[in-house]
């Protein structure tokens, strides 16, 4: 079983700052791509910004500039670090990882349980 827990949202003004974390616990061979999502209120979850074990990565136009992914493959773990928060970054994010239970297991797809992430005006 794999599981994977996030920490490090919270309540923030315009401006600010915040860290995300999240680490892979459980039976693991190995992960591939790590990754952050998020939803708000009524609206689809969306990508924000992913990377691959070899350090690659990818941002939604959204946070461009403003948001830092980063991973340490040591400690099956992701971070986010996001700065200059506006008030539409506001939502509930989610850690993803792709990850391999065994050699011969096929890759698949875990989420965390959300974060959540409120920016004020």
């Amino acid at each position: 079983q794999v599981q994977l827990v996030e920490s490090g949202g919270g309540l923030v003004q315009a401006g600010g700052s915040l860290r995300l974390s999240c680490v892979a616990a459980g039976s693991i061979f190995s992960i591939n791509a790590m990754g952050w999502y998020r939803q708000a209120p009524g609206n689809q979850r969306e990508l924000v910004a992913a990377i691959t074990s070899g350090g690659s990565t990818n941002y939604a136009d959204s946070v461009k500039g403003r948001f830092t992914i980063s991973r340490d493959n040591a400690k099956n773990a992701v971070y986010l670090e996001m700065n200059n928060l506006k008030p539409e970054d506001t939502a509930l994010y989610y850690c993803n990882a792709v990850i391999k239970t065994g050699r011969f297991s096929p890759s698949r797809q875990y989420w965390g349980q959300g974060t959540q992430v409120t920016v004020s005006s």
